[in-house]
């Protein structure tokens, strides 16, 4: 069985007839378990139409998506019933703001995925609190999102985008709001957790400062996707 992210011919269209816009035409795009691979485009190129096809937020149009071991979509139509369910079990999310839950606690903030997931209390907290070590966060645990920098709230969001162990993760500009040694540092921590948990990872990015990293990264232009082998320089 395939692991990972497989998209093929995927296309999204907006509207019927004449006033149909493509959104996405034709996309191609795999990412092997373990692999970090970008994802870069102009805005309006149908990056983010992707991640939300990919993400199960809206319906494509046509073509398949395979996570993992399990076609997700095809023939025109969802083959999973509980959307909500793929999304919290197989699928992390990292987003440009970190959306924390003002009122918990660093360490709530992020076991909460697995409590809904059905995981006891203590074991949701000690895989949160095991994450934010890897993160260098662990010692605001305790501390409310209020209390925290950017940087930390952008690392508590990524512990919380993985810590489900997701076989896929999406990450939409999670180095934006990140100094160039925070930034580097988060590419850092997703190869880690992609080769630590065999996840596969997309990297929707702009930013100049991690693009070198990464072995292979999908140029989108006017819905369609171009490979290119990166610089894959270490980081």
């Amino acid at each position: 069985m395939h692991h990972g992210i497989h998209i093929e011919h995927l296309s999204k269209r907006y509207g019927q007839g004449d006033t149909a816009v493509l959104a996405l035409k034709d996309v191609n795009l795999h990412v092997a378990p373990g692999e970090v691979v970008g994802l870069i485009g102009p805005s309006g190129s149908g990056k983010s139409t992707l991640l939300k096809c990919l993400g199960a937020v809206i319906d494509p149009t046509s073509g398949r998506m395979t996570l993992g071991e399990e076609t997700i979509f095809n023939d025109g139509r969802w083959q999973v019933r509980d959307l909500r369910a793929l999304r919290r079990d197989k699928i992390g999310f990292v987003f440009q703001a970190p959306y924390l839950i003002p009122f918990l606690n660093v360490i709530d903030n992020v076991a909460l995925l697995p409590m809904l997931a059905g995981m006891p209390d203590a074991p949701a907290r000690a895989q949160a609190l095991e994450l934010l070590t890897a993160l260098d966060v662990q010692h605001r645990a305790q501390a409310m999102p209020s209390q925290l920098s950017g940087g930390e709230q952008q690392r508590v969001a990524i512990a919380r985008g993985l810590v489900n162990r997701p076989p896929v993760i999406l990450a939409d500009e999670p180095t934006a709001p990140l100094d160039s040694e925070r930034a580097l540092a988060v590419v850092r921590i997703l190869n880690a957790m992609a080769q630590q948990y065999q996840t596969a990872i997309i990297v929707v990015t702009h930013d100049e400062k991690i693009i070198p990293t990464f072995q292979r990264i999908y140029h989108i232009r006017d819905g369609q996707t171009h490979e290119e082998a990166g610089q894959g320089r270490s980081v």
